[in-house]
């Protein structure tokens, strides 16, 4: 699958537009998505980050509460795969400047969305376990 250029949606993203998807989607994206999604964002607030790094995050998290997708949201089980697709591209981009406080913070906003058993899918994000 070829990732669009989410830098056009960069002009979507807002904090509370990002808050609002990941409330009603979280229990149907899973915890992969919406753990990468609020890294992301947590990375987008550190001063550490690059101005170019934080342009490929908006434009990620733009793409992701844009309704304009690749695959429509609304079509199940695959609506979000393109979401998914770009965080974890934007993700492994921006990984160096991802240290331990922002996965912890994450992590934490995650246990109260999800049950542990479902937490459990995120300690193989980029899907490099066999």
């Amino acid at each position: 699958m070829e990732l669009p250029d989410f830098m056009n949606y960069a002009s979507k993203f807002s904090q509370s537009d990002f808050v609002e998807k990941i409330a009603r989607i979280a229990k149907r994206a899973g915890a992969k998505l919406v753990y990468a999604a609020l890294i992301l964002y947590y990375t987008l607030q550190s001063k550490k980050v690059s101005a170019a790094n934080k342009a490929m995050i908006i434009g990620a998290l733009g793409y992701m509460i844009s309704p304009l997708d690749v695959i429509p949201d609304a079509i199940p089980i695959a609506g979000l795969t393109d979401d998914l697709a770009v965080l974890l591209y934007v993700l492994k981009k921006v990984w160096t400047d991802v240290d331990v406080d922002i996965q912890k913070k994450a992590r934490e906003r995650l246990s109260k969305w999800f049950d542990s058993d479902e937490i459990e899918e995120i300690n193989d994000l980029f899907g490099t376990e066999k």
